[in-house]
């Protein structure tokens, strides 16, 4: 049983398919990426699975029933767009707000207590939200989303507004509430957080899901065969890069340095792997072999590219 589902969703606004036939797939405990182009329809099955709107046809499944109402209170959503009040002192809109997601006050106190001092801002409590910088205002948003300690929660572009140490902090604070038993759906277009943080992705392009699955195995089922090699630059080379040639393997994208080569290759035919790397060894001192599995980016960029060409 998945923890969340969405059983072929189809939203429509004016004419526009927003989501056609969208059935994700969320395991328990894992880090979910979700992933698309602008105008995609991430956005719209977010908004769907936090029942701010609802679908024209198909369902949300949450623990194997479907969701309600109720199960909001099990759910922190941060969205790209912040909405809090600017008008209003940062504690007392963050215990109102944990309040409406089920916490006492008393509770809801001693969690904001928890994370002002963790996040090193508790004596911006009693200031209004809007005297506070953007980076702080982020982190603010990010705190009101889990302080009811939520067991699912939604980050959509978690990492927009904050420097690099920030980001970094916040990157953090989200895998150890993964270690702590919260399953998290995480959308973003930085391609180098997915591979960092999530296990599973699942890719929106054109209303339609196009891709879904373990992020190594998405990445695995990619592979092109090829390598690269770097070696220690031959003292002679009386022959040039005619040293490279082999009935093995095809080489192409030398680079030489005054000290290294690297270069590109891809197998021959029913050549091992062992073979070609004994018979380069052979030749060079070498200082790194290895496989060019392609990073999601790529695939990314791959995946859209295919589908905008039929």
């Amino acid at each position: 049983m998945y923890y969340l589902e969405t059983r072929n969703v189809v939203k429509q606004y004016s004419g526009h398919k927003a989501l056609d036939d969208v059935s994700i797939q969320v395991n328990e405990g894992k880090i979910y990426g979700l992933l698309g182009p602008n105008g995609a329809g991430k956005s719209t099955l977010i908004r769907i699975i936090n029942h701010i709107t609802a679908p024209d046809s198909g369902q949300v499944v949450f623990n194997g029933r479907q969701m309600t109402e109720a199960d909001m209170a099990k759910i922190g959503y941060l969205p790209e767009e912040r909405g809090l009040y600017k008008k209003m002192k940062v504690a007392e809109q963050a215990l109102y707000l944990a309040q409406l997601k089920g916490m006492t006050r008393n509770d809801a106190r001693q969690s904001l207590r928890h994370w002002f001092e963790k996040f090193d801002i508790k004596d911006w409590a009693d200031k209004k939200l809007g005297e506070l910088s953007k980076g702080m205002q982020q982190k603010v948003q990010f705190i009101i989303t889990v302080m009811h300690r939520p067991e699912f929660l939604i980050f959509d572009e978690p990492f927009s507004g904050f420097d690099p140490v920030n980001a970094q902090l916040i990157r953090n604070e989200i895998l150890e509430l993964k270690a702590q038993g919260a399953t998290i759906m995480f959308s973003t277009h930085n391609m180098a957080s997915v591979e960092e943080i999530c296990d599973e992705i699942g890719l929106i392009n054109r209303s339609h899901l196009v891709l879904q699955g373990d992020v190594d195995d998405i990445r695995e089922s990619h592979r092109q065969g090829r390598y690269l090699v770097k070696v220690r630059r031959p003292a002679d080379e009386p022959t040039g890069r005619k040293m490279l040639d082999s009935s093995l393997y095809q080489w192409d994208n030398l680079t030489e340095s005054s000290h290294y080569w690297t270069w590109q290759l891809r197998k021959a035919g029913q050549a091992s792997m062992p073979d070609v790397f004994k018979e380069i060894a052979d030749r060079f001192d070498v200082i790194s072999f290895e496989e060019l599995i392609p990073d999601m980016n790529e695939i990314f960029i791959k995946t859209v590219q295919n589908i905008e060409q039929h």
